[in-house]
């Protein structure tokens, strides 16, 4: 079995693979040692650890008898060319991204969107090359940045509207945020599929499910694909 921990900037996640998915944990960051206590006692037979992190956070894993753990960095195995320019920044969330649309999408142009604290767009081509994409802020980083940026606005929570005219601050903030966010998405689609045959659109991150009933194109929401993409990178980075 494997254990995959997917490193957030407020929150992460544990999966255990065995074959396909057998269970996942959302929780806050600061949990994470006693989650993998958890997960261990829980499934004994996990022998393989793999970990994507986006900060620079010190985990304690002398005291765990894994066979193989590997951290998913720049130096990879990787199932697919990367040709993004500064390889040594790219994330590695979005390397775990990419590899799980290689393996699950082998020949097909893929557009992967991470709807989380940022967003992120990865395009994969039907050649099985890693092009990049773009980085624009997530949904709760444009609700802090109003608020922080101006003299009277305040911090909103998020709240789904179908309204496009609001008559109230907090409302006008919760339209210009959310309804910001779906047309920035259907407008980076839009293009891509001006540009590309036959793309396949992966919608993932915190914010999916929200942004899955309210985009008005085609997409696969999969909340799990960046999961799926570390348990395959297990098998290309671990000894047998």
């Amino acid at each position: 079995m494997n254990l995959t921990l997917d490193i957030g900037n407020t929150q992460s996640k544990l999966a255990v693979f065995n074959n396909s998915l057998v269970v996942v944990k959302t929780f806050d960051s600061e949990f994470i040692n006693d989650e993998i206590d958890n997960f261990l006692l829980l499934y004994p037979s996990i022998k393989n650890l793999i970990v994507c992190s986006v900060t620079d956070i010190t985990l304690n894993l002398e005291k765990y008898n894994f066979n193989n753990v590997h951290f998913v960095s720049s130096s990879s195995n990787i199932p697919f060319e990367n040709l993004y320019l500064s390889k040594d920044s790219l994330g590695n969330d979005r390397i775990a991204l990419v590899s799980s649309a290689s393996i699950s999408y082998p020949g097909k142009n893929v557009l992967i969107i991470d709807a989380g604290s940022c967003i992120t767009y990865d395009f994969i081509n039907d050649k099985n090359q890693y092009l990049g994409g773009a980085i624009s802020p997530g949904l709760n980083m444009r609700y802090k940045s109003l608020n922080e940026f101006t003299s009277k606005l305040p911090l909103v929570s998020f709240e789904s509207s179908d309204k496009l005219i609001a008559n109230q601050t907090i409302d006008s903030i919760n339209v210009g945020v959310a309804n910001g966010v779906v047309f920035e998405i259907e407008g980076f689609v839009r293009q891509y599929l001006s540009e590309y045959d036959n793309l396949t659109v992966i919608l993932t991150g915190g914010n999916s499910d929200f942004l899955s009933n309210q985009l008005k194109i085609s997409i696969f929401a999969n909340q799990n694909f960046l999961l799926e993409g570390l348990n395959n990178l297990i098998k290309l980075n671990i000894s047998s």
